[in-house]
């Protein structure tokens, strides 16, 4: 099969977006498929090799094409439209065309069905209530107006009732989407992934040798660890609150922009706190030196307060990447997060945005050496059911759903 996949952003990208789409396309063609990944220039100079920054083996049926876009943003964004048009049609084209742009999918449907591949959306949340929550979770977004709103509830509307397959990271986004639009045909549940082999490949040696940033006084004291953004709906504000109550632990929080106000706001916090001086702030880490971040942990925290986008619509990488890494999880107790962690099974489950309940979690792990090694047992136990290749495997099954009729 042949899939074009099309991915509207600076690549590579350090975000989560960047790390789904590229992992997905690479799992997929490992799979056999022909993939052609489309996608903007890379913003640094020289332009960085994606595979070697995700730390993948190049793949030869996996192709990444850049759209010649450049200028301001509504120019780079018209441009890569016509980009994707271009590429939709022709001799050349598709089997399939997958993106998770909801602009983008709207646009290929406007091709008539003759002169395009079926079109598949993969959804991570419903638009409307994301923009909508965006500017009180994430500093640098603006409020967006009604009339944005509207047409992007108008767009949503659309794409369900049209795509020729869809996507839903979580079976909650799918009720959601059910509810408001109604049930249909040819979707499917496919969450997130983690790549099993990386997770694994950190050795007892490496494990043996902590990365600098854990070096200095205080490193004999239990790691509690959080890997990704900082942005206020991550709650990595309540894992440090919760830090403050477990004077036994020391933080460790891996990601964060330099350029972006919540690295700085949440340093300031620690020490507002009292506990700057027991948190390490990696900043900004790339994906291949994540795993092993994760296993110098005693203990991992998603620290997810109630919000639009966490309670029903996220799937995060850092879940899956805590699984397998091996380690023990305490976890926001959210609808999103209860499709794939069980409480007391393979995780503690404490109510969002509570620090008081987090750290008492984290202080039971510490205390109970015979608790955390149950609960991380069962949660590498049942990682490979969220290994990038069964992503690509559920995914195979939609798309071929619609490419054999």
């Amino acid at each position: 099969m042949r899939i074009t996949y099309f991915a509207d952003v600076r690549f590579p990208l350090e975000r989560a977006n960047g790390i789904q789409t590229m992992e997905t396309c690479h799992a997929m063609a490992v799979r056999g498929h022909d993939v052609d990944l489309i996608v903007r220039p890379d913003t640094e100079s020289p332009a960085r090799d994606p595979f070697a920054y995700y730390g993948l083996p190049a793949n030869p049926k996996l192709r990444i094409d850049r759209a010649p876009v450049s200028g301001p943003a509504v120019a780079r964004r018209l441009g890569y439209m016509a980009f994707a048009v271009g590429r939709a049609m022709g001799k050349s084209r598709s089997d399939v065309l997958l993106t998770r742009d909801l602009g983008v999918a709207s646009l290929l449907l406007d091709v008539p069905r003759g002169l395009r591949p079926p079109v598949v959306y993969e959804s991570h949340g419903y638009a409307p209530d994301v923009a909508a929550a965006l500017p009180d979770l994430v500093a640098t977004a603006t409020r967006p107006s009604a009339r944005k709103l509207q047409r992007l509830a108008r767009r949503e509307a659309r794409v369900w009732l049209e795509a020729d397959g869809y996507v839903t990271i979580t079976a909650a986004l799918r009720a959601e989407l059910e509810a408001r639009h109604g049930v249909r045909a040819r979707l499917a549940v496919i969450p997130d992934g983690v790549r099993i082999d990386a997770a694994r490949a950190v050795s007892e040696a490496d494990e043996a040798r902590r990365p600098e940033e854990l070096e200095g006084p205080g490193t004999a004291a239990p790691v509690v660890a959080y890997a990704g953004h900082l942005y206020a709906w991550k709650g990595v504000d309540v894992l440090l609150e919760a830090l403050a109550h477990v004077s036994k632990a020391r933080g460790l929080i891996v990601g964060g922009q330099a350029k972006e106000p919540d690295l700085a706001r949440l340093k300031a916090r620690a020490t507002e706190l009292g506990i700057g001086d027991r948190v390490t702030f990696t900043g900004m880490v790339e994906p291949a030196r994540v795993a092993r971040f994760l296993r110098q942990a005693d203990v991992l925290a998603l620290p997810n307060p109630a919000s639009a986008i966490s309670t029903r619509f996220t799937s995060p990488l850092k879940l899956f990447e805590y699984m397998a890494a091996g380690r023990p999880i305490v976890a926001s107790d959210l609808p999103s997060i209860r499709e794939v962690l069980h409480h007391q099974v393979d995780a503690l489950l404490v109510t969002p945005g509570d620090p008081a309940a987090m750290a008492a979690a984290i202080e039971r792990l510490i205390a109970d050496p015979a608790l955390s090694a149950r609960l991380a047992a069962a949660a590498l136990a049942a990682a490979p059911a969220y290994s990038w290749d069964r992503r690509a495997e559920r995914l195979e099954e939609l798309l071929q759903q619609l490419t054999t009729r």
